[in-house]
């Protein structure tokens, strides 16, 4: 009787499975799709349309595992096709959450934390998704041409989602952006911000993830936030302020704030952490994919609990 419970809890617990049977994230998954995202032949900007839609076949090809409804978004900027690529799951509810990363980088590198890392939270809560019977729908966005020279324009993917959802008038609870979400450093003075004075409420080590959203963003955004926080995963902290603080809006949550969306940013912070940032230094070698599971673990949490 012993060596059957033994080998039962052994079993349940290579599983990768919470006390209440929800799935972990797997490193080992998110090392396969880290290295599918950044170790292709060519770097997937705007420029390399080749690249950009062999990411775009890798992230459908993984979303079809877990949903029966996943398809491009396709739009034209100068004479080329670019793709959104959009998984759903919990059809049968009528209002959504969106939860959202960009898959392209800036220039010729690879581009691991940003934001191969956002991608994979993407891939990895798809998986853990399936077989899920959600309270709300929940569509899984990965983002085309967020990187310069489109950002802040019309072309930038995720302008184009936000576009067509307030144009068909879809019931849309709010988004979450996955931006840069896998590089944490513990030593002092790793962790700088747009006001040096927030470090003394902050911290100075670059030790956990952050939620970032604007003031007045919305209910919908302290909730995610409350229990994100209440899930208890990594260690986390909220930050609120103006739109026009540098960083707060630098990356795909921006659209959706113009379209009156409730939205936020789950980040490490980028380059006030990350000295990788938009370097060909940024590779997934730098990245901590034991706390970059942890991070997913939260959302995956949060949205099966909201």
């Amino acid at each position: 009787m012993k060596n059957k419970l033994l080998w039962t809890i052994l079993a349940f617990l290579s599983a990768g499975t919470y006390s209440f049977g929800s799935p972990t994230s797997d490193t080992t998954i998110i090392k396969s799709h880290l290295t599918a995202l950044t170790k292709s032949a060519q770097f997937r900007n705007y420029k390399n349309i080749e690249a950009l839609n062999k990411t775009a076949d890798y992230i459908k090809e993984v979303f079809s595992r877990y949903s029966n409804d996943v398809y491009f978004q396709e739009y034209t900027v100068k004479g080329q096709v670019y793709k959104n690529v959009i998984a759903s799951f919990g059809m049968q509810n009528t209002t959504r959450i969106i939860v959202g990363a960009h898959y392209d980088v800036f220039s010729d590198q690879q581009g691991a934390d940003d934001n191969a890392s956002g991608v994979t939270g993407l891939l990895e809560i798809a998986r853990m998704l399936n077989g899920k019977v959600p309270d709300k729908r929940i569509d899984l966005v990965a983002y085309t041409l967020e990187e310069p020279p489109y950002f802040r324009t019309e072309y930038m993917g995720i302008y184009i989602h936000a576009k067509s959802l307030a144009e068909q008038n879809i019931e849309v609870l709010g988004m979450v952006s996955l931006e840069m979400i896998g590089y944490f450093n513990d030593q002092k003075h790793s962790q700088s911000y747009p006001a040096p004075l927030l470090s003394l409420v902050y911290g100075n080590k670059g030790n956990y993830i952050t939620l970032v959203k604007k003031l007045r963003a919305g209910k919908f955004t302290k909730r995610f936030c409350r229990k994100y926080k209440a899930a208890n995963t990594i260690k986390t902290k909220k930050f609120s302020g103006p739109k026009a603080l540098p960083g707060i809006d630098f990356s795909d949550h921006l659209n959706y704030w113009e379209f009156g969306f409730s939205a936020l940013m789950i980040t490490d912070t980028s380059f006030y952490r990350n000295n990788n940032y938009h370097e060909i230094t940024d590779t997934m070698e730098s990245l901590d994919l034991n706390r970059m599971a942890k991070v997913i673990d939260g959302v995956l949490i949060t949205l099966l609990n909201f």
